[in-house]
Formats: structure tokens, C-alpha cells, sequence
């Protein structure tokens, strides 16, 4: 079982200690994706509209424009994007954003307001489609848009990706990107951890799809706020339980059109004031993350 290319083991029961800045028992970073404009849409050259996480659950494509489904996205852009950027501002908190390069092409001032906020944003593709069955060279244009539209639309290059629905070839085109600092298409842990590959070691900040308001757009997930706010509280005590022998670090992943509502912002809201009620809890963004790692811990 040698050539199983799956790793299994992990840390095998013995995860490194962190040593997280002024010995956090553990690290929360809060990540806001950017969708909005880039989804399956006919005006895009796409075969049909959007069927993905949104408020219309298993939503059929049609190969029209879908009006509903439109203005559900647009509610992201317009309404809660600012819901949630003046939320997290209001309680300085720092932000990893997800953005898809095509929607922030869309629209400069949520991106002027990323910046101005020092939020990092980093990579989540040029589209926010499915990359699972793209062919080898048609996803390594992809890329290639991507971190182009990113510098020019940012003014620097993105220094972590996620591509979400990526396919068997994505981290092998990413390893062609030497400033690429880490990426997250993965989930299989909670700590970073190095790919080894023949060409250089490369890190990875896993992310979660549980700790995620993706869960309100979803057969069997959350049904309200509370439901939001107790889940995220769980996962926050048992990590800061766990976090004074063995700290781990603690995704939350959002959604402008999903938590910019007001009833989840709110349930957002009670979850940080939970937090903010802690000591030793390190907040920070995911390229925090990554340049600790590099400091303190080698890929060998």
C-alpha cells in the first residue's frame, strides 16, 4: 500500500504544538467569500444558471437567465457584503476573503473596501464553478486568469487559494506558482500541514464546510440563528478545551448572500462577543497563519 497516493495517517494521533502567537489555546480565522457576479450564469457563457448555495434549496438550471436566482447573488453584493464588512470592522476583526476574481472585476468598491480594512484576500479562482472535469490545460488558463484578474483588480498577487470544487490537477498547476504561500482545497484536518511533492514543499491551511453558513443552503443544515450560533459555539469549546494541551485552529466560513442577512449576521454577531469574552484566542487571517507556519515549523 506504499504507492496509496491518499494520506491516512496525518499526525497520527501526535499533532505539533502550534505555539501560536502569546501561547493561544487557539486560532480562529474568519473567512468571507466573494462569489457574487461570478456564478453559472447564460450571460457568462455558461450553459445555465446557478443551482448552488442559495435560498432556493436544490434549485433547477434553466438555460436562461434565471431572475430569482440572480438577484439572490446581487443581495450579496449590494446589501450584505456591507452588512458583514461593517460588522467585522465594528469589532476589529481580522478577515481572510475567498475572492473569485471574475465578481470582484465586478464591483471595485467592495474591493476598495477589502483593502482598506486590511483584509487579505486571497485566490478562489477566476469562476466560481466546478473545476472537477475541466481538462488539464483549459483549468492551468483558468489559474492563469485568476492570478492575473487578482493582481490587477488588488495590486498584488493573491498569496493563498481555494478553489472549492477543484479537480485531481489543481495543486499540481498551483505548485507552478512559486509566491503562492498555501492553499485550501482541503479539509482533512485541524492544524496546517506540508504536501510534500517532487517539487517543493507546499502548505496547507485546511478549511471546513461545517463551521459554514453554506449549511443554511443545504438538505439537513441550519435552520435558523440559533441553530448557527450554537453549532459554531460547540466547535469553539471543544477546540478551546482541547486547545490547553493540544491547541487547533477553528474555521468559519461565510457567505455575503448567506450571514449578510440580517437574522444570521446577528447569530454571527453573538458567536464573536462569545469569543471576544476568552483570553488566549488568537484571531487572525489565514496568510498569518501560513507565515507562522513557515517560521516555526519545517516541512521536513
Amino acid at each position: 500500500m506504499t504507492d496509496y497516493p491518499r494520506d491516512m495517517l496525518g499526525y497520527a494521533g501526535n499533532p505539533p504544538l502550534p505555539q501560536w502567537p502569546n501561547q493561544a489555546r487557539l486560532a480562529l480565522q474568519i473567512v468571507l467569500n466573494y462569489e457574487e457576479g461570478a456564478e453559472n450564469n447564460i450571460l457568462h457563457g455558461d450553459a445555465g444558471s446557478e443551482t448552488f448555495l442559495s435560498e432556493i434549496i436544490n434549485a433547477e438550471s434553466f438555460n436562461q437567465r434565471h431572475m430569482s436566482m440572480e438577484s439572490l447573488y446581487e443581495y450579496g453584493s449590494r446589501a450584505g457584503f456591507w452588512r458583514l464588512h461593517d460588522l467585522l470592522n465594528d469589532l476589529s476583526i481580522p478577515v481572510t476573503v475567498f475572492g473569485v476574481g471574475m465578481a470582484m472585476e465586478r464591483n471595485a468598491s467592495v474591493v476598495e473596501a477589502m483593502l482598506r480594512a486590511d483584509w487579505e484576500i486571497a485566490s478562489h479562482a477566476y469562476r466560481w464553478i466546478s473545476h472537477q472535469t475541466m481538462p488539464l490545460e483549459q483549468e492551468r488558463e483558468q489559474i492563469a486568469l485568476a492570478f492575473e484578474t487578482h493582481q490587477r483588480v488588488t495590486g498584488s498577487p493573491p498569496l493563498g487559494w481555494y478553489t472549492g470544487r477543484d479537480s485531481p490537477n489543481t495543486r499540481k498547476i498551483l505548485l507552478e506558482y512559486s509566491g503562492l504561500l498555501y492553499d485550501s482545497d482541503s479539509y482533512a484536518d485541524d492544524l496546517p500541514y506540508w504536501h510534500i511533492n517532487e517539487n517543493r514543499p507546499h502548505l496547507i491551511i485546511p478549511y471546513t464546510l461545517d463551521t459554514n453558513d453554506m449549511r443554511f443552503a443545504t438538505l439537513q443544515g441550519f435552520n435558523s440563528g440559533d441553530q448557527f450560533f450554537t453549532y459554531l459555539k460547540d466547535a469553539f469549546d471543544q477546540l478551546y478545551e482541547e486547545g490547553a494541551h493540544s491547541p487547533k485552529m477553528l474555521n468559519v466560513g461565510l457567505h455575503c448572500r448567506i450571514t449578510g442577512r440580517p437574522g444570521r449576521t446577528r447569530a454571527l454577531k453573538r458567536f464573536l462577543e462569545y469569543v471576544s469574552a476568552h483570553k488566549d484566542v488568537w484571531i487572525c487571517r489565514r496568510v498569518d497563519i501560513a507565515r507562522h507556519w513557515y517560521a516555526r515549523h519545517t516541512s521536513s
